[in-house]
């Protein structure tokens, strides 16, 4: 009998509490090896500066650098250099992220309260912000893009970047090549947890930020975890993970195509399917053969296996009431609604980092190209966090503009409060304007 590749397998209400506890507790784990590694090289850095980033530079990345910034002239060679496809593709993302996210942009509001008293609240964009995007065996130019474009749109003072340097000593091409796309101010080849310690500290040559927004691999995560005191953070990102919503009329092979696509990412990578409605055994079954084919015939089917072994479900259920609040306490960071009527069922879902609606909506195409961004919040942490956008690159200013009449309109009634909490002060400040009924 073949193994199933999921770990989990079977209807929702017979799951057991261990199957519960691995598809709900999924955050990523506090390792103490990292979490102790990670606080050394912000201690490190925080004391030492560009001393230590270059010690960290040889250690991790095999590079020896006098110098981290590079010349926005190398920039501009990358992106003349970048071949004519991926160039178009890449000037297309950035244009659809400059779309949506003008189209979200923050704007002013005032409100008359009383007459007289009125209250606003003003989007300030922030000084600066640092954009991290992974490097090393990969690079993710598209990153870039997410994390600089939506800053550029909030109209954040400056952008900087900080990317880990390939081999030969800087960024890989195709990061710079997104880097003037973006219209990033500056680029620097750091990475991992001591590029997080300088875009918060700052260094004699990195310049200390405002906010830090990217994704990262695990000591990254806990690096921007450590320095959340002193900076403002994007959610800390954890493994990619997807939940796809599948029913009887739905294309098995589509709904395996979204699990692989989401578990190539990585051996911790979640992959969920979960079939609703009638026939759902015969729906489950026909997923499970498409994604047993996709799987063989996968690149990177080591990693795909993996994932789907390790934190991958297949879970049915007749009950969309159930299946609901299946979604809603998995507070996935992709959620697929790959079934009849997307649209009725959008209203109802409350915790997912991003919907992709319908048959056709396959989560690859928001990782580059809808103007969405894929910097989202992972391991249930969209019950209470959203996707990166213009609102995390502005801090409001509220402001309230009083008149001499709506003061003495306020008087009595503020007297009051006060002097029931003991603040005799207050009372006489709100107290004095009543002449002016």
């Amino acid at each position: 009998m073949t193994r199933s590749l999921f770990r989990i397998e079977g209807d929702l209400d017979a799951l057991s509490t261990d199957a519960l506890t691995v598809l709900f507790e999924r955050a990523t784990s506090n390792d103490p090896k990292i979490r102790d590694s990670v606080t050394a090289i912000l201690a490190d850095v925080r004391t030492r500066g560009d001393a230590a980033l270059r010690e960290l530079g040889a250690r991790h990345d095999g590079v020896a650098l006098e110098q981290f910034e590079v010349p926005r002239s190398a920039w501009r060679e990358a992106l003349a250099a970048t071949p004519k496809p991926l160039r178009d593709a890449m000037t297309r993302a950035a244009r659809n992220l400059r779309v949506a996210h003008e189209a979200w942009r923050p704007r002013e509001e005032r409100v008359t309260i009383e007459p007289g008293l009125v209250l606003g609240r003003r989007p300030d964009p922030l000084a600066r912000v640092g954009v991290y995007a992974p490097g090393g065996r990969a690079v993710y130019p598209s990153s870039v893009l997410m994390g600089a474009i939506p800053a550029r749109v909030a109209g954040v003072g400056e952008v900087v970047l900080c990317t880990p340097p390939q081999p030969e000593g800087r960024p890989a091409p195709a990061v710079l090549a997104a880097a003037e796309l973006a219209g990033v101010d500056r680029v620097f080849a750091i990475g991992g947890a001591g590029a997080i310690g300088a875009l918060a500290y700052g260094t004699a040559t990195v310049p200390r930020v405002d906010r830090i927004v990217g994704p990262g691999n695990a000591w990254v995560a806990e690096a921007k975890l450590q320095v959340a005191n002193t900076v403002g953070i994007d959610s800390p990102a954890g493994p990619s993970e997807v939940l796809v919503i599948a029913d009887a009329t739905s294309d098995p092979a589509f709904v395996a195509r979204e699990l692989v696509a989401q578990a190539e990412h990585d051996p911790r990578a979640c992959a969920v399917a979960l079939v609703i409605g009638s026939d759902v055994a015969r729906m489950a079954a026909s997923i499970g053969a498409a994604l047993e084919s996709l799987v063989a015939a996968s690149p990177r089917s080591t990693i795909v296996r993996e994932a789907l072994t390790g934190q991958g479900a297949l879970v049915t259920t007749s009950d969309v009431s159930r299946a609901l609040e299946f979604v809603a306490r998995y507070a996935p960071e992709h959620l697929v609604l790959a079934v009849e009527d997307a649209e009725a069922l959008l209203p109802q879902v409350r915790h997912a980092g991003t919907v992709f609606v319908g048959r056709a909506a396959a989560n690859a195409f928001g990782d580059y190209l809808t103007g969405g961004n894929h910097v989202l919040p992972t391991g249930g942490a969209a019950r209470v966090a959203s996707g990166l956008s213009t609102l995390d690159f502005v801090r409001w200013t509220t402001w309230q503009s009083i008149t001499p009449s709506a003061a003495a309109a306020l008087a009595d009634d503020v007297a009051v409060f006060a002097m029931a909490e003991g603040l005799p002060g207050h009372a006489a400040a709100a107290a004095a304007w009543r002449a002016h009924a």
